[in-house]
Parts: C-alpha cells; structure tokens; sequence
C-alpha cells in the first residue's frame, strides 16, 4: 500500500523532472546554436556596444610610410568605455591609402590589414602573449614614398580637379604613391561621439564631389589614347607590323557598317598618308590605330589588354581595386573605336599607371602592393612583402620596342614636349584621347626605369595638357 502511494507520489516528481531535463537541454542547445552561429551577427548587431569597446580598449599598431613615419596611430583618450582612439597624420594626404577607422566601420589599410593591426592575427597574438602578456597590435610599414606622395596629392590639389595619381616602381609593383582628389580627413571619422559619426559621414556621402571614393583604384575612365599602347603591343606581337612598318592614316575614316567618320584630334591628318608605326604612335594618330585595330580584330586586341591585366578580377594590393575591363563582344565599328580607347574600354588609374611599368620591366608586369612590412612592437618583422609577377604582358625585345617608341616626345598640338634634359629623365607619355577626360601614362629614366606613373583628370577641358606636368613633377619625385 505504502509502495503504491510512493509511486503515485513520485509519478509528479518524475515528470517535473523530466521537463526540468527538457527545458535545460533546449537551454544548452539554444545557448550552444548562439555561440557557434549567432556570434557574428550579435558582434555585428550595432546595439551591442561590447565588441566596440574591446575594439578600442588597446592601441591598434601603427601605419606608417616607407621612411617609417607614424600616418596612423593610436592615441588614449584619457576615460570612457573607449580608451584609444585612432589619429591620422596628414590625414588627407594619405587618406586614400590608410582609410579609416571610426566606430561602425573601416576602410583602406585600416580595413585590409585589421587583424595585424588589432593583433588578433595568431601570430601577432601569439608573439605579443609570449613577449609581454598582453595583446599588442603590429606596425604595418607601407610601400609610400612620404616625397613622391606629397608631390602627387599637392599636383591634384593645386589643379582642383577631381583625378588620381599612381607611382609603382616598375622592378618590384611597390607602390611609391597613391593619390587621389577630392579627398576627407579620416580625423574627423574617429570621434566617439554617435550624433558627430553619424553627421560627418552623412555630409560625406551626400557630397557631390564624392571624397571618400578612392578614385586611384575604383573609379573607372576612357582609356584613349594611352590604350594605343596596347593596340600597339597587340600589333608588334601579331608579327605583322614593325616599329617601322608604313601604315595607312587617313584624315577621315568611315567606320564598318555605319556612317559615322572617325577624324584626327583637331580634324587635320596625322604628318603622312602613311605614316610608320613609330610616327603615328608619337602624333597619337587616331585613323591609323583604328585601322590597325580593324585589321587585327577583336580577338587579338582583348588578348594582348588582357596580358597587361584588364578583366582580370580579385586585384587586390590589399585594397581591392575594380577591374579594368576590355568588352566581351563588339562588332567591326566598335572595334576600331576599341582600339583608340573609346567605346566600352574602361580603366582605372592604377592601371594606367600599369601600362608603362609592364613596359619598363621588360615586358614583366609585377604584382602591384602597397605594405612593405609588418613589425611588432619590439621591432621584429614578421612578415615582409616578396616582389612576384603579375603578367606577362609583352616579350622582352617587344617591349624595348615599345620603350623606344614611348621615349619620343609627341608631337601632337595637345602634347608637351619631354625631351632629355641633362641628368633628369625621358618623361614617357601618350596624351589624352577623349574629351572629357585627360590621361597620361609614363616612365623614367628611358634607359634605367625607377618609377612608372598614371595621371588621370577628370573634365580639366583647356588645362588637359597639365596632366603631363603633373607627371614630370611626381617622377622628379622618386628620381631625387
């Protein structure tokens, strides 16, 4: 009888307990799917202050120039839940390159090298625990020559036009300079103040000259007539054409299948009926090159753009930089207008710059990059770049054909002359082809290529040919 009341008393229990069980184990398995797969978005959730205020508990290692100057550092605030907050040097002199970093987001190198600059990299982590029992974020020593990056931002500032500016030595893809203008400061980005963030980044955004878009990299542009120097390659390459082979310029030329008539710049003829092919490369003759191109096709003229790098995604030197793109399909018009730079053709700066330093390097493009090293606090170097190839992009003798062609001063009414003066360098160029936009594409010295530069101005209308002094004065930069 007794037994039976116990069972009978039990019985509840039994079921209490077994949905204590239940609920602990959906608890457990609740707490469990959280932590493995609602982490990030919870770290992410702006709402959750804690993630921030890690962030910002230690400094961030520094970013600094080639010569080892402090453009981005760490500075303690002196209370708060935020105890560092980040300070930028020269802020828009630099800003293209080392972005920034404010409480919701990153950009540039603050961005593409985060983890080493956070120490959350295991071996920054690892190194820093061992060394000194906290965690320590590591130095990041970029590519940036402080003269060449001064030179190229005050060129663009000082014409007020919106444009981009690259320097890469052509040997190794190290990227001396990168400008770009209209610019920001990242200062005013890094206050801890909410209702300040958000008014400063909205005035940014709305600004219609667009400061914070990196122009250098991710604003694409009508190549013109530097693409002649990819028709060019492509007509070296095809072995149907030498530097001195004879080619028809017309004054006009009607393209394939329409009625449009293609003219020189300024409506006359390019010298000669029949100019050679070094000749009509130096007056940038348009009815030639469109000739050429419709001879050659399509095909040929996206493979050789392709082997200096166009349509190639995923170029990233860290930052990411958009795609210069050669189109897909054309037809016959489209084409000969291809291959004068016009049309679909588009590229950015970085690439412009790119086309001259591929031919400096015999014909090797390397792989362009902007962080030369990354050291700990006790200055140990954990890693270092290692220069390596990118493309192909024309063979060794083609591209001393090339450089030999490039190495001309042009003689067009728009051009500059670039003749040899005593101990400075050949300036290297092609000049604008399209009425919007001017562009520039060079390298020095002709016979010892140091630095190879691209210059673009956005809309400069009579002040086009300053794109050539823009580029003597960045190249007399790196050459001193």
């Amino acid at each position: 009888m007794a037994g039976s009341r116990a069972e009978r008393i039990d019985e509840p229990l039994r079921r209490v307990a077994r949905l204590c069980a239940a609920m602990l184990f959906a608890l457990l398995a609740h707490v469990t799917v959280v932590q493995a797969f609602g982490s990030r978005e919870l770290n992410a959730d702006h709402r959750n202050v804690r993630p921030l205020i890690d962030r910002f508990d230690h400094p961030r290692g520094d970013i600094l120039t080639y010569e080892g100057t402090p453009i981005a550092a760490s500075r303690p605030t002196g209370g708060g839940p935020y105890l560092y907050r980040r300070v930028y040097q020269d802020g828009e002199l630099y800003a293209a390159v080392t972005g920034h970093m404010s409480l919701y987001r990153s950009t540039g190198i603050e961005q593409a090298r985060d983890e080493v600059l956070s120490g959350e990299d295991p071996k920054v982590k690892v190194r820093s625990l061992v060394g000194e029992g906290v965690v320590e974020g590591a130095d990041v020593r970029l590519t940036i020559s402080e003269r060449v990056q001064r030179a190229a931002y005050q060129e663009l500032k000082t014409m007020g036009l919106p444009g981009a500016v690259v320097a890469i030595n052509p040997a190794t893809g190290a990227i001396l300079a990168l400008a770009t203008y209209p610019t920001y400061d990242p200062n005013t980005l890094t206050t801890f103040d909410a209702g300040r963030l958000l008014e400063s980044s909205r005035l940014l955004r709305q600004d219609p000259s667009r400061p914070l878009l990196n122009r250098a990299l991710n604003r694409l542009y009508p190549p013109g007539s530097t693409f002649k120097l990819v028709t060019a390659a492509a007509a070296l390459a095809s072995g149907e054409y030498t530097p001195t082979t004879l080619v028809d310029a017309p004054v006009r030329l009607r393209l394939p299948g329409t009625s449009t008539i293609l003219q020189n710049a300024g409506g006359g003829g390019c010298g000669k009926q029949r100019p050679t092919l070094t000749d009509a490369f130096h007056v940038s003759c348009n009815t030639a090159f469109a000739g050429i191109g419709l001879q050659l096709g399509q095909d040929l003229l996206r493979d050789q753009a392709e082997a200096f790098g166009f349509n190639a995604p995923n170029l990233a030197i860290p930052l990411v930089a958009t795609a210069s793109r050669y189109p897909l399909a054309m037809d016959r018009a489209q084409t000969a207008l291809s291959a004068i730079g016009h049309h679909d053709s588009r590229v950015t700066p970085l690439m412009v710059a790119m086309l001259s330093a591929a031919v400096a390097n015999n014909g090797t493009l390397m792989r362009p990059y902007l962080v030369e090293e990354v050291r700990l606090a006790d200055g140990s170097v954990i890693d270092r770049a290692v220069p390596s190839v990118y493309r192909k992009a024309v063979s060794p003798a083609l591209a001393k054909s090339l450089a030999a062609m490039m190495t001309v001063a042009p003689r067009t009414g728009k051009s500059a002359a670039a003749p040899r003066t005593g101990a400075e360098a050949v300036l290297s160029e092609i000049i604008p082809g399209t009425d919007d936009h001017a562009l520039v594409t060079a390298f020095a010295p002709a016979d010892a290529p140091e630095v190879a530069v691209g210059v673009v101005l956005e809309r400069p209308g009579a002040r086009a040919d300053a794109v050539t002094a823009m580029a003597r004065t960045v190249i007399a930069a790196a050459l001193q």
